[in-house]
């Protein structure tokens, strides 16, 4: 063979590698430890403000800073734990055709934003019709799921009374409306918590497939640790005020525990796919694009619509806050992004 035809053998040879992964593993034991470490930790920020919100001890505060801070962490996986990574996945030098014709990941983002949308309000619109049935009007829905301040009759006079104990001006949610909430109120927060659900449920079966098959394993797993407790700590804080008719105050645990699961069944699933899966293959990088874009959507309109706009910027008792109440709020916020785009760093 000619020194021409080698170097053209060793050119192709170095062509498929570009896009193949080693099936080496020096870390099949940590590997299956971390299904395990992952669990343990994803419960503990599950469900840490599930059980604390009961408890006498802990400080209404702790909660808010708990809400917010998980507010924040939500908008920062959507822009720098899916779309960014959807974005290379989707423009990967591993890709052919019509993929490599356009930027698809905005595009499905955008899609998957307006297919959330237009769900959520078909199930709204579906769900008044049942309420009007119970005597709860459309009008109702929006001012409840959004903590306005128009209440049910029943619901009334306990708040007047509440309002007289209470300065408006604090910012705080009404104890008593949040003990008897509304059947709408309910419908409405079910809603958004199950869009919110959906979203880090496709997100964590995805990092913990590329947790169980990268060959970048322990980075990525000391910062996978982190970003599962941060994010559980944001759909836990949503799940802990929940309000839920009676008889379905389990759910609340059933999603803490289905979020908690996700990312170490995908693991378990990397770590048997290991030897035949090539995460950086046309095939993989196409499926992990698409559900990173669409789960990305997904936060995109719960964090920005649901915990910015409605829970701030259309809520009264927050616009009425002082400055204070107000610029708390902005920075555990952005304490919740920070931290989870400096996770970005290395995952």
């Amino acid at each position: 063979m000619s020194d021409t035809e080698a170097g053209l053998g060793d050119s192709v040879g170095m062509e498929e590698d570009a896009c193949a992964m080693s099936n080496d593993d020096s870390h099949h034991g940590l590997r299956i430890g971390a299904i395990f470490i992952i669990l343990v930790t994803s419960l503990f920020g599950t469900l840490a403000p599930i059980v604390l919100r009961h408890s006498s001890f802990v400080p209404r505060p702790v909660f808010e800073f708990a809400k917010y801070f998980g507010s924040g962490v939500i908008i920062a996986t959507a822009f720098i734990h899916l779309l960014a990574p959807a974005w290379d996945e989707l423009t990967s030098e591993c890709l052919t055709g019509a993929w490599t014709d356009y930027d698809w990941a905005p595009a499905i983002a955008m899609a998957s934003i307006y297919g959330i949308f237009f769900a959520e309000v078909a199930a709204y619109r579906i769900g008044t019709k049942r309420l009007e049935k119970l005597g709860v009007n459309y009008s109702e829905i929006h001012s409840h799921a959004h903590g306005h301040d128009d209440l049910d009759p029943q619901l009334t006079a306990i708040s007047e009374k509440h309002r007289r104990e209470k300065d408006v001006e604090s910012g705080s949610d009404d104890v008593s409306v949040n003990q008897l909430p509304s059947k709408a109120e309910a419908a409405a927060q079910l809603v958004a918590v199950a869009v919110l659900e959906f979203g880090v449920v496709l997100h964590s079966v995805i990092i913990g497939l590329t947790l169980g098959v990268t060959d970048e394993f322990i980075t990525l797993f000391i910062v996978i640790i982190f970003h599962q407790m941060f994010e559980g700590l944001g759909l836990g804080s949503r799940l802990s005020v929940l309000h839920l008719p009676p008889g379905l105050g389990w759910t609340r645990w059933a999603a803490a525990l289905f979020y908690s699961i996700c990312t170490p069944i995908g693991v378990a699933i990397g770590i048997g796919a290991r030897e035949s899966y090539n995460g950086n293959g046309a095939k993989a990088n196409i499926i992990s694009g698409v559900l990173d874009a669409t789960s990305a959507g997904i936060l995109l309109y719960t964090g920005l619509v649901e915990l910015m706009a409605h829970e701030i910027l259309l809520n009264p008792r927050m616009m009425k806050a002082k400055n204070g109440k107000l610029a708390y709020v902005f920075c555990c916020m952005l304490l919740g992004s920070g931290l989870m785009a400096l996770l970005g760093r290395w995952a």
